[in-house]
């Protein structure tokens, strides 16, 4: 394995598992207003990832189509869509400050659904991470290693703040700080196996490349229009979820341009 290959895989979780360690440093609840920042930038890192690492790079691998270029990215995007609208429907998860869990109906702690919650969303981002490893892997010249790397950063830059989100909110319901962070490292962990999962069956399917990035492009957009964007914009108007957008996209935007 090559060391390109190791951080792809490895960087996202490490940004969940270090934001989780964040209960171990920090007293009581996340202020509102932090939490709105911090989700506001990781729904602009997730957008910019969309685009720019995947929406993109779909388009460009689909060339030869001429004039229906564009096909691929659309197919893909809205599997991708529907994917995770069939897993918002069946998994049981509690989004934060929210009483009404979604889902099927079940019996499962409180604590448990706000941890699947956050696992739910990063099922796409692993499959991000998974797909463009996968086509640089194969020596696809669209995908660069220096484009896989970036990627892999700007997702573990909001993966950061996700997993201060969950740990901390769990710690201020009377869970103890070992389980919080424990909790928080959980909901990482289905990224790396969904990459890894997402590189095995893209080895099988490589000529379906521009619909695999699209997929994981359309499952990512779901995940902020449906759920993030909203909690950054909850409760009383604040511009704040706003600003923080945009600069988690200009963030991962520049990170695509410098090392892609």
């Amino acid at each position: 394995m090559t060391t390109e290959f190791i951080l792809g895989i490895l960087l996202p979780f490490l940004g969940t598992a270090f934001g989780a360690a964040c209960v171990f440093a920090m007293q009581g609840r996340l202020h509102t207003k932090v939490q709105r920042a911090l989700t506001g930038f990781a729904a602009g890192v997730m957008v910019a990832a969309s685009v720019w690492s995947l929406l993109v790079p779909a388009m460009e691998q689909a060339e030869d189509m001429g004039r229906w270029a564009f096909l691929p990215a659309v197919i893909g995007f809205w599997l991708g869509v529907l994917f995770l609208l069939v897993l918002d429907r069946t998994i049981p998860h509690l989004h934060q400050n929210s009483s009404q869990p979604e889902g099927l109906h079940t019996r499962l702690k409180r604590t448990t659904m706000l941890v699947l919650a956050v696992t739910l969303h990063n099922v796409p981002e692993g499959m991000a991470v998974g797909v463009v490893l996968a086509g640089w892997m194969a020596g696809n010249g669209g995908i660069t290693a220096a484009g896989t790397l970036a990627l892999s950063i700007g997702i573990a830059i909001q993966n950061f703040p996700e997993g201060a989100i969950i740990s901390m909110p769990l710690r201020a319901e009377g869970v103890g700080k070992g389980r919080a962070f424990l909790y928080g490292i959980l909901s990482g962990v289905v990224e790396p196996i969904a990459t890894m999962l997402t590189i095995w069956a893209a080895g099988f399917i490589l000529p379906a490349l521009p619909y695999l990035l699209s997929f994981a492009a359309g499952a990512m957009i779901y995940v902020v229009v449906e759920e993030l964007i909203p909690e950054a914009s909850a409760g009383e108007h604040s511009n704040l979820g706003t600003l923080f957008f945009g600069l988690g996209f200009t963030v991962m935007l520049a990170l695509d341009v410098a090392l892609g």
